[in-house]
């Protein structure tokens, strides 16, 4: 029989919601440039060039904070864990790996503060230029929470990190594909500064 403990519940969101926060960043970077007038974009089949991918970003951003706010609740109702609720916003005390919690944590907090800047009440009260400054906070969110992955033990018992766990492999996937896609996104931004 299958026993799924709420520790495998925080480890399966905090997956699922470095999958999504990726695919959350790459669909923010192709909004932040001018794709629809790529010839890759053109060549795409209608139904796909029919999606909004504005309202696809602003859902999967929706998503994602779901995910990452529910990672380290799991956590709560794991007696294994030892957590309590001010370990997950302060991890001064955390039962164990203080500091990968603390990317998490961070992460959680920028992730945050990027989707409540973004709601058209607070976003209208700011000039573009510091809406968009907060709004890269998302390329520091998506490393932290990414190498948070990376770094903290599944099973919260501090072993070292195994980097061809099926998991982390996930997690170093999404890292390199972030990686690729910032520096994609800067080569295309000093393109653009240079015409």
């Amino acid at each position: 029989m299958l026993n799924i403990t709420f520790l495998d519940l925080s480890a399966s969101m905090g997956l699922v919601a470095t999958v999504v926060l990726t695919f959350n960043f790459l669909l923010g970077m192709m909004i932040s440039t001018t794709y629809k007038k790529h010839k890759y974009w053109k060549s795409l089949p209608q139904q796909i060039k029919q999606i909004n991918v504005y309202n696809l970003h602003n859902w999967t951003a929706y998503v994602a904070l779901l995910l990452v706010l529910l990672h380290p609740l799991f956590l709560l109702f794991d007696k294994t864990t030892k957590f309590k609720l001010i370990d997950i916003f302060f991890p001064i005390n955390a039962p164990t790996q203080k500091v990968f919690v603390a990317l998490g944590t961070l992460s959680m907090f920028a992730l945050l503060i990027v989707i409540v800047t973004t709601q058209k009440v607070i976003r209208e009260k700011m000039s573009f230029g510091t809406w968009k400054n907060i709004h890269l906070i998302s390329y520091a969110t998506a490393t932290l929470f990414v190498v948070h992955g990376i770094v903290m033990d599944p099973l919260l018992k501090n072993r070292p990190v195994d980097i061809f766990d099926a998991e982390k492999v996930v997690s170093e996937l999404c890292l390199i594909v972030l990686i690729m896609a910032s520096y994609i996104r800067y080569k295309f931004h000093t393109k653009i500064k240079n015409v």
